[in-house]
């Protein structure tokens, strides 16, 4: 997929995207890395707003395994089950997530668990920044469930 079909899908199917400014910038099959503008994400301190940092960020982790499970043809329904950001300095301009695959040996587990059990579970490591300096490292916990509705 192009990254502004990418994008059309994730402001379609997760309002909150377009409040935020989202945007792909980058999709490689394992990595990718989402965009937003400041100015709708600003706090009363004229940085990024925590919240909107940590909603990219789980956003990223989702959209790397959303797509990486639909170019091997898997539709399941994905879910995040657990969220840590650490705020490594604030964001004081437009921003980016990032997140990328596991290692493969992770990835095969989990696929492997999935195509068993119909629900696997597996960790994304992901970072938000400003201007190449990294701003927070993000891990978040995502399950997938076959069988259920895809999204």
């Amino acid at each position: 997929m192009r990254h502004d079909e990418i994008t059309a899908y994730l402001h379609e199917h997760i309002p909150i995207t377009q409040a935020l400014g989202a945007r792909v910038e980058a999709w490689d099959g394992s990595a990718i890395r989402l965009s937003a503008p400041l100015a709708p994400n600003l706090n009363h301190r004229g940085t990024a707003f925590g919240g909107s940092l940590s909603a990219l960020a789980i956003l990223a982790g989702w959209a790397v395994l959303h797509l990486a499970l639909r170019e091997r043809g898997l539709e399941v329904r994905l879910v995040i089950q657990r969220s840590a950001l650490d705020f490594l300095e604030p964001i004081e301009g437009d921003f980016t997530a990032s997140a990328r695959l596991p290692a493969p040996a992770q990835w095969d587990r989990f696929l492997s668990t999935l195509a068993r059990h119909s629900r696997a579970r597996i960790t994304v490591e992901g970072e938000v920044a400003c201007g190449g300096r990294a701003g927070g490292r993000h891990e978040g916990v995502y399950v997938a469930l076959r069988g259920a509705e895809p999204g």
